[in-house]
């Protein structure tokens, strides 16, 4: 509602002439009608109150999901120490999963998730190549998909990687975020696509003014499987005892299941508390910038209305002294 509003005064603000105050009133002469001035000012009023109730509504939305963004954070945790975090793993099929918004009007946050997203499909696909004694990233046998949540990457990635979105989902903060919801998104994700790794691309929140752009890896079973038979980080994995009828394949399987829908959990909330804290600073900036334009819109009109007084006394008195000499 807020939104259209915005929309609505902004279209209504821009058929307004722009009008430098230097530019008002020469001297001695009424240049322009006081009206058109008064026009704007009610419609620079009328955006200042839009965009100081949208900064409330950010900062009460940011109280809510901050807490659960910090709680997350011990969740996903424990699976980055035993089945690592590993994003130079050479494999095959790479999909990146790009967390976004869907809503605008929260400063670059959503430009930063593209930029990365296509920053590490070039280096995945091979057009930055990067090879050391360790490991052999990028090359032209590999396949890059992109998993898109939210519709303001949707929008962006659509004009130059269209063949290459292999799922979009959009309205994901519709409704308060819990795990539930986010585990059955997981779920329909890991069904629908083919992976070696998951690089989950997301915003981390560190404070209202600040985001820190974040990629996360997700390994499919067969790849920590390899991992950990190679050695490395992945190499302790053998030192754990399965207990149960499971195989060491099953549980690698639900581990990496489960590791996906904490990472995301945890990757959306981070998201969200990052926009809401984006949307109160771009929000304020904003509420300030039409306080300094309503500032000048108010010099002008005094400016105006006082040159006409002046003009109209001056006539007058001319009238006046005219009558009498």
């Amino acid at each position: 509602m807020a939104m259209a509003l915005l929309r609505r005064e902004g279209k209504r603000f821009a058929t307004t002439p722009f009008i430098r105050s230097e530019e008002i009133v020469p001297q001695g002469t009424r240049s322009i009608s006081t009206q058109i001035v008064r026009n704007r000012m009610k419609s620079v009023k009328n955006i200042q109150k839009i965009t100081k109730a949208m900064k409330m509504v950010a900062a009460s939305k940011l109280r809510g999901i901050q807490s659960k963004a910090e709680n997350s954070r011990g969740v996903f945790q424990p699976f980055a120490a035993l089945l690592g975090d590993l994003p130079s793993v050479d494999v095959k099929k790479n999909v990146i999963v790009t967390i976004s918004s869907d809503k605008g009007l929260c400063g670059g946050i959503n430009s930063t998730a593209v930029r990365m997203s296509k920053a590490m499909y070039k280096l995945a696909s091979g057009t930055s190549y990067i090879h050391s004694a360790s490991n052999d990233f990028g090359g032209p046998d590999k396949e890059i998909k992109y998993v898109i949540l939210g519709e303001k990457a949707k929008a962006q990635l659509i004009r130059d990687s269209r063949k290459d979105i292999e799922l979009s989902i959009t309205d994901l903060q519709k409704n308060p975020l819990n795990y539930t919801q986010v585990s059955v998104l997981a779920d329909d994700i890991l069904k629908n696509v083919e992976f070696d790794a998951l690089r989950i691309i997301f915003n981390k929140f560190q404070s209202v003014v600040s985001f820190l752009p974040t990629m996360a890896t997700i390994l499919s079973p067969e790849v920590i499987e390899r991992e950990a038979e190679s050695g490395g980080k992945l190499g302790d994995l053998d030192s754990y005892e399965v207990e149960g009828g499971e195989t060491k394949a099953e549980v690698l399987q639900n581990l990496s299941e489960f590791q996906f829908s904490c990472v995301m959990f945890n990757a959306v909330l981070e998201h969200a508390c990052s926009e809401q804290g984006a949307r109160m600073s771009a929000m304020d900036s904003s509420s300030r910038n039409a306080g300094d334009m309503l500032d000048r819109l108010t010099l002008t009109y005094n400016r105006t209305r006082q040159a006409a007084i002046t003009t109209e006394l001056i006539e007058i008195i001319s009238g006046a002294s005219a009558l009498t000499g």
